[in-house]
């Protein structure tokens, strides 16, 4: 496993994290708890230290069965969870009021049976919470001890600016894959110069670059591809038909392509690759064994 330095810290972290939504259960088809314990095992066996987390994934169960996977080994993680996203009976809303993130630091950390959150990240921007008092919140549990560091995820470029002046903000995570190049435009450029570390979800695409799509597929509305990923609509498909068939050209599992691609980018600091058994964590892993010296054209 490669690892990259966690800014402004001499702390490695693995290039490849765990993505944890799949162990929720929920938007991606159900995840049995015995699979997800060994998963998390699996990965950490591997070097997969960075695990990524937030208590939207199945309502805290996600976060409750990385707690469980990690007892007795809380030395060999590095443990990166959210705040934000509030559901309450089948509404979902997005809350990052100093009151709130007050509630769910101390539900995350009960969860994950930890007394110190390693990362602590906004999951998503709060149109109702000024930015300012959000970061004030978290430099205030920062300063308390119960969080290390603080970042923020799906953040455009203005409001992480906004956030750095109030707190030191160390990590943003986005959507970045070969399917979702925007980021290159803004976001990259900002975070390479300010040394913010990325940490990139969706490399994978939804699975749409692993190649198990060859025609156009229908998700049900509750699935994550449905709601985050739209490659699959009539005109974008042939991209990703388009690009697959590129990638094919390496030789290599595609899923290790894509998130080898990602991994290779400047300013990448972990690639989130997520999964429900301990096989898939292996497959993913072993994207950090080799580097990708194609070059894709989008």
């Amino acid at each position: 496993m490669k690892y990259s330095l966690f800014p402004e810290t001499k702390v490695k972290v693995s290039s490849i994290g765990l993505g944890t939504w799949a162990l929720g259960g929920e938007n991606w088809g159900g995840a049995r708890e015995s699979e997800s314990l060994e998963a998390v095992a699996k990965a950490i066996e591997l070097g997969m230290n960075f695990i990524d987390l937030a208590p939207f994934y199945g309502d805290g169960l996600a976060e409750t069965i990385v707690g469980k996977a990690i007892r007795g080994q809380r030395d060999k993680v590095f443990i990166a969870t959210k705040c934000g996203i509030i559901r309450s009976n089948s509404r979902v809303s997005v809350c990052l009021s100093p009151a709130s993130i007050a509630r769910e630091i101390d539900l995350s950390r009960r969860r994950l049976g930890v007394d110190v959150i390693d990362l602590y990240q906004c999951h998503w921007p709060d149109d109702e919470t000024p930015v300012e008092r959000t970061m004030e919140a978290l430099t205030h549990w920062q300063n308390a001890g119960a969080i290390r560091h603080i970042g923020v995820s799906n953040f455009d470029v203005d409001l992480l600016k906004r956030a750095c002046v109030v707190a030191p903000v160390r990590t943003l995570q986005i959507q970045y894959s070969l399917l979702e190049r925007s980021p290159e435009k803004e976001l990259l450029p900002f975070c390479i110069q300010n040394n913010i570390g990325v940490i990139v979800y969706g490399a994978m695409a939804g699975g749409f670059l692993t190649g198990k799509y060859h025609k156009k597929p229908q998700f049900e509305k509750s699935d994550a591809r449905h709601m985050f990923y739209k490659f699959y609509e009539d005109k974008k498909f042939n991209n990703v038909v388009k690009i697959v068939e590129d990638m094919k050209k390496v030789g290599r599992p595609l899923n290790q392509v894509a998130i080898n691609w990602a991994r290779g980018q400047q300013g990448v600091m972990t690639v989130l690759a997520g999964c429900r058994r301990p096989a898939q964590v292996v497959d993913n892993a072993a994207a950090s064994d080799w580097d990708l010296e194609w070059t894709f054209n989008n």
